[in-house]
């Protein structure tokens, strides 16, 4: 038996995952915006390899906003993608080592560079960004 390895690029190029978020893609007062399967992300880019990030464990735990770094993607385990901000299928790393559940929608939203205006987003606002704007969508289940 011939034991194959294999990369987090092979991986990525198997699982056909959607199109991962490049860091070298995101530019200052770009924001991401990523629906796990537990809970909703919005992640802005700050542009000095840090992000202002609120919403899921963030907010949970009376945090968001918050600024830190990105780590990048992981299937869950201790091989991870340093270059990717978010990739469908894969768990989003930040840098305090918190591990989120699988990616299952992205949205990136171009920003204005010079506007750093934050502001807390409600949950209803970041599924829409993800899922479009469904009356039917629920936050129930």
């Amino acid at each position: 038996m011939i034991a194959r390895a294999r990369t987090v690029n092979a991986i990525l190029e198997h699982g056909r995952l959607s199109e991962p978020v490049q860091k070298s893609e995101l530019r200052r007062g770009d924001r991401v915006v990523v629906a796990t399967e537990n809970s909703v992300y919005c992640i802005n880019v700050l542009g000095d390899s840090t992000y202002s990030v609120w919403g899921g464990w963030f907010d949970r735990q009376g945090l968001s906003p918050v600024r830190l770094s990105i780590s990048g993607c992981t299937w869950g385990g201790s091989v991870i993608k340093h270059d990717i901000v978010a990739a469908r299928g894969l768990r989003l790393e930040f840098g305090n080592r918190v591990v989120t559940s699988r990616i299952c929608a992205i949205r990136v939203i171009r920003g204005d560079p010079d506007d750093q205006t934050l502001r807390p987003a409600d949950s209803r606002e970041l599924l829409a960004a993800c899922y479009g704007s469904d009356p039917g969508l629920s936050l129930a289940g």
